[in-house]
C-alpha cells in the first residue's frame, strides 16, 4: 500500500489539511504501513503522534517506517481495534482516520468516544476513497455526505469537504470538536 504513489499523495494531502503545529498530539485510527504517521511527526516535532491499527503487519511496516521516531519517543503505535482505544494522559489535538471509518463497528458511536479524546476546538479529518469497482466522483460524493452526516450526529461542527482530484477523487471531511 505504501508503494502506490496514491496512496502516499492522499495520506500527505489529508495530513495537510489538518494543520499540525509543532506541539500537537495526533492520533491516526488505521495507520496501515505508516505513511500518514510519517508525516504527522514531521510536523508535531515538539508534540506526540499516536497510532492504533487492528493488523500486526501494518504494526510491522509502521514501526519500520518510522523507527527513528518512535526511539525519539514521538511517535507511539498500537495494534488494536478504534473500539479498544488506550487511555491518553492529555486531550487530542487532532484526530485523522483514512479510509478506515467504513469499517468500524457503530462508527457514529466511535465518533462521539472520539471527540471525548479532542480539546475543545480539537479537529478530526475522516478521508475516503472509494475502492469499489467502477467508483466515480458521485461515489466519492456520496461517501463525503455520509462522513459528514456521521461527524454531525456525533456532536462535532462546522464541518467541510476538501477533494483531491485521483481516479476515484478522495473527499477529506474536518470537523471541529465544540466543546
Amino acid at each position: 500500500m505504501a508503494h502506490r504513489g496514491s496512496n502516499r499523495r492522499r495520506n500527505r494531502w489529508v495530513v495537510s489539511l489538518l494543520d499540525v503545529r509543532p506541539t500537537d498530539r495526533v492520533l491516526e485510527i488505521g495507520f496501515g504501513p505508516g505513511v500518514a504517521i510519517a508525516e504527522l511527526a514531521r510536523r508535531a516535532t515538539a508534540g506526540r503522534v499516536y497510532g492504533v491499527d487492528h493488523s500486526d503487519v501494518m504494526l510491522r511496516q509502521a514501526t519500520k517506517r518510522n523507527k527513528a521516531a518512535i526511539r525519539a519517543g514521538r511517535v507511539e503505535l498500537l495494534c488494536t481495534s478504534v473500539d479498544r482505544l488506550p487511555p491518553f494522559d492529555d486531550p487530542l489535538d487532532a484526530i485523522v482516520a483514512v479510509n478506515s471509518a467504513g469499517f468500524w463497528p457503530d462508527p457514529a458511536e466511535r465518533l462521539r468516544e472520539l471527540r471525548a479524546l479532542l480539546r475543545p476546538g480539537g479537529r478530526i479529518a475522516l478521508a475516503s476513497q472509494p475502492r469499489c469497482p467502477g467508483a466515480t466522483a458521485d461515489t466519492t460524493a456520496q461517501a463525503a455526505q455520509e462522513l459528514r452526516d456521521l461527524l454531525t450526529r456525533a456532536g462535532f461542527v462546522q464541518p467541510h469537504t476538501e477533494t483531491l482530484a485521483l481516479n476515484p477523487p478522495v473527499a477529506c471531511v474536518l470537523a471541529t470538536n465544540p466543546h
